[in-house]
């Protein structure tokens, strides 16, 4: 676990800025760095120590010199897969998980992705070949990106490491700009970071000579049929002993993000039912607030499965105050006010541990989400409004006017092509998909791993904390999504066959109430002086002069102050003119942990 970066080609730029790219990576791990340095390559690697944490340290050299390794993430089937290539004839020379990719490279070449299951990017380079193999897993659970420079390839972990070894100053990307304006995050594989792309979940991208010869997926989803198990709740039961069981290995503690939806309360009933002793768990909401949460509910559930539970209730200020430094930790412009939250959860979970459970993925999986049981003629309805996706994931979030009221020209130009993504992905599923499978698919394509698994990933790597996620596991994911809908979701109702067996060993009523989400009461935050002030911020703001409409932007201000009803929007541009502070205006370099973000952007 922890972070990685290199350069591979002929113009060796990572010596003269490693200290920089170190320095923007030793947050995802404070236990360890290593380098490895051979012509044309350089590999670098912050190490976070979970498994073998005497004998794990990277970059990890093959016995026979050829290879070498950095890696980020978990392989969960290590035990597994250590003594099939033992027996094979693998010289181990640790007790790593990661190790297994490097022996199991070197026994079976590229064939070994097919083989691992857990978390994981990395880069492989073959001395002999001159190769360097990039992979990343196939949900996603990791990141890694490059950029093709005239000399070679940067990569990393995180884009923020990559700016270093770019050429000039990096630059906006104006499709992937209206993709956060319109969908909360880009799309596919361009990001917003100009010459700066995503290996995408369960990619591999081979390079020689510094330039790229292959690029393919070694894991998609579009190959998994659809089936009806003869027992499909025990099969369930089955499966997620051996995914759990896998997810519980590691040599520190392990605890729980428990929100009191469906998804963490059923791992918290798994750890107790897999007898991991002395759980911690962390909740955090809003009383008093506009919207509401499920604390009560955690902390009962805690309490009956003799969990030591800890609660945070923070204010406005507490959570504002971090707001540039989760912009700057998440590096990718994408929005999810729940950054917040999760940001200060891994805080206080950093304090006494390491590695933690969460149930992201749970709804992309087993069909949870209200959107996935709209209705046929409503899907049909937009269908002929917004082609291309089904009358799914149809329309942007700038409607009524608000497109040409905060888009300047630039953007209203590019606007045409953003959901292009979406519409090459629907078009490329199987004919014998249902709907139902389609919608899931595209959420588990764009929305989990560009969203919510870039919050979970870098909100508690921003505190030197990993994220375990069953529910993203590629056996699991295959297993819900090759159900029959009738098992996942009626008209009212989803996750059915997930809550049939977890009411097993789940307090009955738990099941009994809808699902409620997780909602931070941004709304109650911009009124008054502090609405006032973010008016003269973001009209004096470079960014939003360069990319936005500002008189639409001050009528927006205007309108919020009479009715309150556009914060999401005003969030959405804050956090642009932030992002934009830090790395197109800035380097890259972090920002205090805590600040006013108005203060941020007037310099005080």
């Amino acid at each position: 676990m922890g972070g990685t970066a290199g350069w591979f080609g002929r113009e060796p730029r990572l010596p003269d800025v490693q200290e920089q790219v170190a320095e923007r990576l030793r947050h995802r791990g404070s236990d360890a760095e290593g380098v490895y340095r051979n012509p044309g390559v350089i590999l670098y690697h912050a190490r976070l120590s979970i498994i073998d944490p005497a004998g794990g340290t990277q970059p990890m050299i093959s016995s026979d010199g050829r290879y070498a390794l950095v890696a980020n993430g978990e392989i969960y089937n290590h035990v597994e897969l250590h003594a099939e290539l033992e027996a094979a004839g693998a010289d181990f020379r640790t007790h790593s998980d990661c190790e297994v990719i490097l022996q199991g490279y070197a026994l079976c070449g590229e064939s070994i992705l097919e083989r691992l299951e857990g978390i994981y990017a990395f880069a492989l380079h073959d001395v002999i070949r001159d190769e360097l193999l990039l992979a990343r897993d196939p949900l996603g659970m990791k990141p890694l990106y490059l950029s093709r420079q005239p000399f070679g390839v940067a990569f990393a972990s995180e884009i923020k490491a990559i700016l270093p070894m770019l050429p000039s100053a990096a630059a906006v990307s104006p499709i992937p700009l209206v993709q956060y304006f319109e969908n909360q995050h880009s799309l596919g594989k361009e990001t917003v970071f100009e010459g700066v792309e995503r290996v995408r979940p369960g990619e591999a991208v081979l390079l020689g000579q510094g330039v790229e010869k292959r690029r393919w997926f070694h894991w998609r989803l579009n190959t998994v049929a659809p089936t009806t198990p003869a027992d499909p709740v025990g099969e369930l039961d089955s499966l997620m002993e051996t995914v759990f069981t896998q997810h519980q290995r590691s040599d520190v503690p392990i605890g729980l993000f428990l929100s009191g939806g469906v998804d963490s309360t059923v791992l918290l009933g798994l750890m107790r039912r897999y007898g991991v002793e002395n759980i911690n768990t962390f909740s955090l909401g809003f009383p008093g607030s506009s919207v509401g949460d499920e604390l009560d509910t955690a902390t009962q559930l805690a309490k009956h499965f003799g969990a030591r539970h800890h609660v945070i209730t923070p204010d406005a200020d507490a959570l504002l105050e971090r707001f540039v430094h989760t912009i700057w930790a998440a590096d990718e412009l994408m929005r999810d006010w729940a950054n917040l939250p999760t940001s200060l959860l891994a805080e206080q979970a950093s304090s006494q541990l390491k590695v933690v459970f969460s149930g992201e993925g749970g709804d992309e999986v087993f069909a949870g989400y209200g959107r996935y049981r709209s209705s046929n003629s409503e899907r049909w309805l937009k269908r002929l409004f917004y082609p291309g996706t089904g009358g799914f994931r149809a329309r942007g979030d700038l409607r009524g006017g608000l497109r040409r009221q905060i888009l300047g020209e630039q953007l209203l130009a590019a606007r045409s092509a953003w959901r292009q993504p979406l519409v090459d992905s629907w078009s490329g599923y199987p004919q014998s998909w249902s709907a139902l499978q389609k919608m899931q698919a595209l959420d588990l394509q764009h929305a989990l791993p560009d969203n919510l698994l870039i919050k979970a990933d870098r909100m508690l790597m921003a505190h030197g904390v990993e994220g375990r996620m069953p529910f993203v596991d590629r056996r699991v994911v295959e297993f819900g999504f090759a159900l029959p809908d009738a098992l996942k979701r009626d008209g009212r109702e989803g996750k059915k066959i997930l809550k049939r067996w977890a009411g097993s060993f789940m307090p009955a009523e738990h099941f009994s109430s809808g699902k409620r989400g997780f909602h931070v009461p941004i709304r109650d935050w911009w009124q008054g002086e502090r609405l006032t002030r973010l008016g003269k911020v973001l009209a004096g703001n470079s960014a939003i002069q360069t990319w936005c409409n500002p008189a639409g932007v001050a009528d927006l201000v205007t309108r919020q102050g009479h009715k309150g009803d556009r914060a999401r929007t005003l969030m959405t541009l804050l956090q642009f003119a932030i992002w934009h502070r830090l790395f197109i205006e800035g380097s890259g370099e972090a920002p205090p942990a805590r600040v006013d973000p108005l203060d941020f952007l007037e310099g005080t």
